[in-house]
């Protein structure tokens, strides 16, 4: 398993002026490793990667290649609805000297399912890194079926699937039908333990950035076999993992370090800050559990 239970899809902070903010950043970073982090994505849709300039996403991965020192696997977001300019991202990735890279389903573009095969074959064979698929239906229109990623899960250098589509019985029929040297992933925090149960391998989290030692501590446990302590962890934690969902992501989660003084609660349009019904909601929850 090439990237560890716990990988956390990290986001990015930006100053006032909607600049990428270096220092907080750094201190993530430190935060995530130090909580049990064994991967950090950087560019992916918590990071708010639509709206990163080619050149920012460059500087985000070699400044976490930087400051993560070979501690743990950094994983580059590079997949766009673009395939060549996903390729031309994915060689300057590699040239930066990340892990590994994340490649989410064309969004928009609405591909057939032999669409998404080609896609994803002509990135993979324009790399030699170790590549994490990404299913996430709810926001590129496009369901990966499990036929497609069985394919996809025979070329050689693809090594995980973060599956964010939320039907059990497809992350079910997935675990169950590719090898298992091709690693699983949650990428909703609520369904970790639920996806851990059916042979997942972990979760690409949202909420790490808050709890991610309990959710460490809840993965350990389960494969340590004492499921009543991972049930607590997983129930005690479930406000958190739908509470960082009441409105877009990363809103909440920026929102929530910010009431931590972690962040700044910024974000870049199209995205807005949480209104004021959402902000009471989340200061709910963040008294009872941070």
């Amino acid at each position: 398993m090439f990237f560890g239970r716990l990988i956390t899809a990290m986001y990015t902070p930006f100053t006032k002026e909607n600049e990428i903010d270096w220092p907080r950043l750094e201190e993530c970073i430190e935060r995530l490793i130090e909580t049990g982090s064994d991967g950090i994505v950087v560019s992916g849709t918590t990071a708010e990667s639509p709206t990163l300039t080619h050149e920012e996403k460059l500087a985000l991965f070699r400044f976490t290649k930087e400051k993560v020192a070979g501690r743990v696997k950094v994983i580059a977001g590079t997949g766009s609805n673009n395939t060549q300019q996903s390729i031309e991202l994915t060689k300057e990735a590699e040239e930066i000297g990340v892990d590994g890279i994340m490649l989410v389903a064309p969004y928009y573009n609405k591909p057939s399912q032999e669409g998404l095969v080609q896609h994803f074959k002509a990135i993979v064979s324009a790399t030699s890194l170790p590549v994490m698929l990404y299913n996430v239906p709810g926001r590129t229109s496009v369901n990966m079926t499990v036929d497609t990623m069985q394919r996809l899960a025979e070329l050689d250098q693809v090594v995980a699937i973060k599956e964010a589509s939320g039907n059990m019985g497809q992350i079910s029929n997935l675990i169950a039908s590719i090898s298992s040297d091709v690693a699983v992933y949650s990428g909703d925090d609520g369904i970790t333990l639920p996806v851990l149960a059916v042979g997942g391998a972990g979760v690409v989290s949202v909420a790490s950035h808050l709890v991610g030692r309990e959710i460490k501590e809840m993965i350990d446990a389960f494969f340590a076999g004492d499921n009543q302590k991972a049930i607590a962890i997983h129930q005690k934690l479930l406000p958190v993992f739908h509470g960082l969902f009441i409105t877009s992501s990363p809103v909440p989660l920026k929102y929530a370090m910010a009431q931590k003084g972690w962040s700044e609660p910024y974000v870049r349009l199209p995205l807005t800050e949480m209104d004021e019904l959402q902000r009471a909601a989340t200061d709910e929850w963040i008294r009872e559990l941070l």
